[in-house]
């Protein structure tokens, strides 16, 4: 089946979505990556290290080497991708460009290295979840992190730390040894944060559930959480007695309300619970 074709609104808010975005990310980078004097986790990284030997802004080389890139996100990960992370590119070293201009002296905002690196992270994760739920990516090595996950089924925030290493390793050319350590750390936890921007908002609770008063729970589950449930059969393998187990899928709000009946109705109920942050329904075609 072929997608639907975005109306004229809908395509405004994903373009504008997309550009604050990258905003986002330009800020992060302009305003507390290239004055942490560090390489962490992007092009625009590498982009700083290049910049020291080679005689363009960083506006250019980001340009330079996301036009690289983006012909393999084309040929790897799809149109849409493609032609998304083509504005982003664009519009990554056009902000950076901007800033340049607007404020050509800026040093730090923190006067710390460390300080302005753990901002970086934090600010950059948000930036860069928004693109990645929206199958796009700023370009660069998110387009490496990109393909890693699709075709080696890694996690986005462990692929970027895969890729940024190396970016992070090639500080050790310009920066000192205290510089490169802090690149490497910083790339480390850009990975965590960004799987926890991405997936830590869609994580549900698989609860799997042995009590007493079954139908009671059942019809709590359906017509007081209005979710759904599905029933096992188990068998102790002490007695050999056969129970029903119930197993429900509910979100932070959904869990704590279904813990306060059970401890309320049931307090002797056998419960196990898993975090479960990818779901997906495959119909038939």
């Amino acid at each position: 089946m072929k997608k639907e074709k975005l109306t004229y609104n809908e395509l405004f808010k994903e373009t504008a979505v997309l550009t604050a975005a990258v905003a986002v990310i330009a800020a992060a980078v302009y305003f507390f990556l290239v004055p942490s004097q560090t390489s962490v986790s992007s092009i625009s990284g590498l982009g700083i290290v290049l910049s020291h030997f080679v005689p363009l802004p960083l506006s250019a080389i980001t340009m330079i080497l996301n036009l690289v890139l983006l012909v393999i996100g084309f040929l790897t990960c799809g149109r849409e991708f493609g032609i998304k992370t083509v504005y982003t590119s664009i519009m990554l070293p056009l902000f950076l460009a901007l800033f340049e201009k607007l404020l050509p002296d800026y040093t730090s905002m923190t006067g710390s290295a460390e300080l302005d690196v753990i901002c970086y992270v934090l600010v950059v994760s948000v930036g860069l979840s928004i693109l990645f739920n929206r199958n796009a990516s700023s370009g660069g090595l998110d387009i490496v992190a990109k393909i890693m996950n699709k075709y080696l089924h890694i996690e986005l925030g462990r692929a970027m730390s895969l890729s940024g290493m190396c970016v992070a390793l090639s500080s050790a050319l310009i920066y000192d040894k205290k510089a490169v350590v802090l690149s490497i750390l910083g790339t480390y936890f850009n990975g965590i944060v960004l799987d926890h921007f991405i997936f830590g908002q869609n994580i549900k609770r698989r609860v799997c559930i042995i009590t007493k008063k079954e139908k009671e729970l059942r019809e709590f589950i359906l017509y007081d959480l209005h979710s759904g449930a599905t029933i096992y059969e188990a068998i102790g393998a002490y007695n050999m007695q056969k129970r029903n187990e119930i197993i429900t899928i509910v979100d932070k709000g959904e869990y704590q309300k279904l813990m306060n009946y059970i401890n309320r109705e049931d307090p002797e109920a056998f419960i196990t619970v898993y975090t479960v942050s990818d779901m997906r329904y495959r119909p038939k075609v």
